[in-house]
């Protein structure tokens, strides 16, 4: 596979190359000065002014904006983008849950997940989770989609588009050095290096990060990634970005026990002890950009990545008689199903991912209709492949062991795009397009469990391979309206689309179960506002109309006993979004600056047709119920003060409203901690700045979680998590 990753990227930027000496007029000169920045794939861009250009809801945050928050995690920094949802799982930030407009934010699934324009995901079409998250230490910036435009990126369109960028190659000789602790043995260093050279441009960065005790979860990670620009001539431009990534952490799946939590003093006890979960990830991609004329750019981008994720968990069970118990029990054994018996086995779940694709882009300004027009289009080409192992160890601490389950399942996917924007006025703008997604995969099992002489679960070797196919075809259109120089008016609708994940697909005995693609209708109308420097809102109504939903069964979902996936049927999301800053610094014409700043989102995402689950023998419709952890009311504050002597201080609110993990909308809490009610709960973070005067250097401390509240931030997977508790951090920064 990676003579396939390297063939691969070998061919396009030779194909790239090639068609731009044939086109230039003039050999290529070391003194010719850089004129294209680095090339990428940009949602909706990072220029001023850009985000008017879109038919949809959309936000932009900057890596001004990001030091804010002297964050520890990005779940943070996407608590002030309004509509969106963040579920802490370990307190560390290492696997990102990310929801919009009410979508299950189980690994982020429903969301198109990228850095620098490249998708991230261990398989962007057959299994989008995130369990690799970029690190938000590096992060340059932050685009977040949720309207129409996602039909020009895919193939997940459902949600929005979440696009981390980092810093590109600077042009003269540069240095950064950013150090974050806090107690519990936190550590966060972060340097990077660039220069320009010539027609070349780098940048080298290197992240460590780790802890002790961050609540339950240890870990150590290494982040090293670095970005070439070469400007080929006056028209051409190629950038290269090379990235490798390890961690390793005591993520685990099990959670307290609802006795546990509610006597306390267990918070972040490490029920499993041995669990453990090494991550590495190695990626490579190239991007060439040809300005053919002046009105016809070409861009296209090769990329390729790996992914090794094998996770040791220890067995555990429910159940008192429990044969191969090792005597470790939590809980209360006085409560049924309220205690969890610890068992002398380990289930292994190593998994390795390969994903290439190609992509060339072409953005045409042209005339039609007597009109000036922006036509983008462009196609991809991406292969997966996934290869899984499921490995039984023989005790608590054992990594190796007995091959129970072993496959791998495999994907080619071919989408092609058109969008194309009318500017009918100066003003008045409409955008029209459509995407085409064709899927299709295979799930090929070598080894698993089966039924044999009347006898459950026998090992056996096997040879199973069976196969399907999605296609959809996603339209979508806006428009958008300067009303005036300070209000812009927006309106779009689009196709939501996700393909189904292979595994869920395609049963372990080979049998397809020809699950849909995930499909929806999607509404949008909204404005938005801009003052001069001092006020900026937007406002935003949405719709998201499913035709059918799919209800995830893995593990991290926590529907560890469903025995099958299901077409889940029609849902309807349907809500209002607010977000305005206002400087009133700037408005009272002081040196000063004083921001306030809100978001609210009031959203309802409900069962909308008839939808039966099966309850101790029972049918019980589920129609008009609320979907799992989806918050009616979700609002973030912030006031902000910088001053002219380099002092800034901050404070920030988040409140999140209850929450039903399961789709019956149980009230009291299960036993095992794994449904029941999640409370509301608001959490305010503080956060003090100080810039040296003529330098380059700040110093920040923050106090994470002010008031020291303690909730349940999830029921996920097996059982509950715990906020973590006020936390200290402190910070410096210096650029030369």
């Amino acid at each position: 596979m990676k003579r396939f990753y390297t063939l691969l990227i070998g061919l396009t930027i030779s194909f790239s190359l090639s068609a731009q000496i044939k086109n230039s007029k003039k050999p290529i000169k070391l003194s010719d000065s850089l004129s294209i920045e680095m090339p990428q794939v940009v949602v909706i861009g990072k220029r001023d002014g850009m985000i008017n250009k879109v038919p949809g809801s959309g936000v932009i945050l900057n890596q001004k904006e990001i030091k804010l928050f002297s964050p520890i995690t990005l779940n943070e920094v996407l608590r002030k983008v309004s509509g969106v949802t963040v579920v802490d799982e370990e307190g560390a930030g290492l696997r990102v849950n990310i929801g919009i407009r009410g979508l299950d934010p189980d690994r982020s699934r429903s969301i198109l997940m990228l850095e620098d324009g490249v998708p991230i995901a261990l398989g962007p079409y057959g299994e989008p989770e995130m369990y690799f998250t970029p690190s938000i230490d590096k992060m340059a910036g932050i685009e977040v989609l949720k309207g129409s435009g996602q039909i020009l990126h895919g193939p997940q369109t459902i949600g929005g588009i979440v696009n981390f960028f980092t810093a590109d190659p600077p042009s003269k000789q540069t240095s950064q050095i950013k150090i974050m602790g806090a107690g519990n043995g936190y550590f966060s260093g972060f340097g990077t290096y660039g220069n320009t050279v010539g027609k070349t441009g780098f940048i080298i960065s290197y992240l460590h990060k780790r802890a002790d005790a961050l609540g339950p979860t240890h870990f150590s990670l290494n982040d090293l990634s670095a970005k070439i620009k070469i400007s080929l001539n006056s028209k051409s431009t190629l950038g290269i970005k090379l990235g490798y990534y390890d961690e390793e952490s005591n993520s685990t799946y099990l959670g307290l026990t609802q006795t546990m939590f509610d006597t306390g003093g267990q918070d972040f006890v490490r029920m499993s002890a041995s669990d453990n979960l090494p991550i590495k990830r190695y990626s490579a991609s190239a991007t060439h950009q040809f300005q053919i004329s002046p009105n016809i750019s070409l861009k296209t981008t090769a990329f390729g990545y790996t992914t090794s994720r094998n996770w040791q968990r220890q067995d555990f069970s429910f159940n008192s008689t429990a044969s191969n118990q090792t005597g470790v029990i939590w809980g209360n054994q006085n409560v049924s199903n309220g205690a969890v018996y610890m068992l002398n086995s380990t289930g292994n779940r190593n998994r390795q991912f390969e994903v290439a694709g190609v992509e060339p882009r072409l953005s045409v300004k042209h005339r039609l209709l007597n009109l000036d027009n922006e036509l983008e289009t462009g196609v991809r080409i991406l292969h997966e492949r996934a290869n899984e192992q499921y490995i039984i160890g023989n005790n608590a601490s054992s990594a190796t062991g007995t091959i129970r389950d072993k496959e791998i399942r495999t994907g080619t996917a071919f989408s092609a795009y058109l969008q194309n924007r009318f500017n009918i006025t100066r003003k008045f703008s409409v955008s029209g397009g459509v995407r085409m997604e064709n899927f299709d995969y295979e799930r090929q099992i070598l080894r698993g469990r089966y039924r044999i002489n009347n006898v459950n679960n026998v090992i056996r070797d096997t040879s199973i391979i069976a196969s399907d196919n999605t296609f959809a075809v996603i339209p979508g259109g806006g428009l958008t309206y300067a009303a005036s120089d300070n209000i812009n008016l927006f309106a779009g609708v689009h196709k939501g689309f996700a393909p189904p994940r292979i595994k869920d697909a395609i049963t372990s005995n080979g049998v397809p179960y020809n699950l849909d693609a995930e499909l929806s209708t999607n509404y949008e109308l909204g404005t938005r506002l801009h003052f001069g420097n001092f006020a900026k809102a937007e406002l935003t109504g949405f719709i998201l109309d499913f035709q059918n939903q799919i209800i995830p069964v893995s593990n991290s979902s926590g529907n560890l006993n469903a025995t099958g996936v299901v077409n889940g049927g029609q849902t309807l999301h349907k809500g209002i979004e607010a977000a305005f800053k206002i400087d009133l610094g700037a408005i009272s014409g002081s040196r000063h600056s004083f921001t306030v700043e809100s978001n609210i989102t009031l959203q309802s995402s409900k069962y909308n047709n008839d939808r039966f689950i099966s309850v101790k023998g029972q049918a019980v419709n589920v129609k008009n119920n609320q979907l799992p952890y989806s918050a009616k009311l979700m609002l973030w504050n912030a006031l902000g003060m910088d001053l002219q002597n380099g002092f800034g201080f901050r404070v920030s609110g988040n409140y999140i409203g209850s929450q039903f993990t399961d789709e019956l909308n149980t009230e009291s809490a299960s036993a095992n901690g794994r449904t029941g009610k999640m409370d509301s709960r608001f959490v305010v973070d503080g956060n003090a700045l100080y810039k040296i005067p003529k330098t380059n250097a700040v110093f920040n401390v923050a106090v994470k979680n002010l008031t020291n509240q303690r909730y349940i931030t999830t029921r996920r997977p097996e059982g509950i998590r715990v906020s973590l508790p006020r936390m200290l951090t402190a910070g410096f920064e210096v650029n030369f």
